[in-house]
């Protein structure tokens, strides 16, 4: 079932730390269209058994931007803003959030991945670029090692590969909210919404699991980024860097996971020029034969 305005607003409160808040995103943003509730741009595609809602805006190369976990469409709505000046910008509300139902069995990020790849298809997309935050990261590392002949280049912020790229303390707090909702749920056993934010939370909790070994499938050049206070560790964002074969990275100075929204226009501007620059990755030893 797709989560009510009412419950959302609920389930981002609960997660304004882990994910961005879609409702505070549009209002902050304050465009004059709206992002996520948009029927001039809304679209809705049966993919893998749900009824996957997505938005177009722009003209040119694809660039399908892919929002963090307890936001949707509207969370990256100062990235489409900024973006779709430049690109064919599509984006979507994952599976489980926004207007996209869960659909049965569990949340997992596979199914997130296979329903983008199945929109892509779709829109017959045979390459794409892509910026995802968080979840969003997650979600365009793995699709970008299931198919590295369509991806053009990747920028990902706050993505982890595994459970325990997470701070500790940010673990700690998801399990806090995973035992509020179990009693949400227990209250209100009948009500299908508190059972879609106990697998939203344990997406975080339990997932992914990517072998550091299958990011050297990427052969397109990934943009790095995360806060230097961010949720995820940073020697884990360090770690993805390493793993890459063609990769950049950015660790944004006095900054947290939510940069994106927070501060939209030194984020902007740092996937900006990865996105239009000829990429290089200069390396130190070469200075000192």
């Amino acid at each position: 079932m797709i989560v009510g305005r009412s419950l959302l607003a609920l389930w981002l409160g609960i997660c304004v730390s882990i994910g961005a808040s879609s409702l505070r995103a549009a209002e902050e943003t304050k465009a004059p269209i709206e992002y996520g509730d948009n029927a001039a741009a809304g679209h809705t595609l049966q993919v893998n058994g749900i009824p996957l809602y997505y938005e177009i805006y722009g003209e040119g190369e694809p660039l399908l931007i892919i929002h963090p976990n307890g936001g949707d469409i509207a969370s990256m709505g100062h990235q489409i803003e900024f973006f779709s000046k430049k690109y064919k910008v599509i984006a979507a509300d994952s599976r489980g959030f926004g207007k996209s139902p869960i659909g049965a069995g569990k949340l997992t990020y596979e199914k997130m991945t296979s329903d983008l790849e199945g929109l892509l298809d779709h829109l017959e997309i045979k390459s794409e670029t892509i910026l995802g935050w968080s979840d969003g990261g997650i979600i365009g590392l793995m699709m970008a090692i299931n198919h590295p002949e369509r991806v053009e280049r990747l920028a990902i912020m706050g993505a982890n590969v595994n459970p325990e790229g997470a701070n500790d303390w940010a673990v700690a707090w998801i399990g806090k909210q995973m035992e509020k909702v179990d009693k949400m749920i227990a209250a209100d056993p009948s009500n299908p919404d508190y059972k879609d934010m106990r697998q939203q939370l344990d997406l975080m909790l339990t997932q992914p699991h990517i072998p550091y070994e299958d990011l050297a499938k990427i052969g397109a050049p990934v943009l790095v980024m995360a806060g230097d206070k961010d949720i995820i560790k940073t020697e884990h964002t360090v770690k993805i860097f390493d793993s890459l074969t063609h990769a950049q990275l950015c660790i944004f100075p006095g900054a947290t996971h939510q940069i994106p929204y927070r501060d939209p226009e030194r984020f902007n501007r740092a996937v900006d020029e990865f996105l239009s620059k000829p990429f290089t990755r200069p390396d130190s030893r070469n200075g000192m034969k």
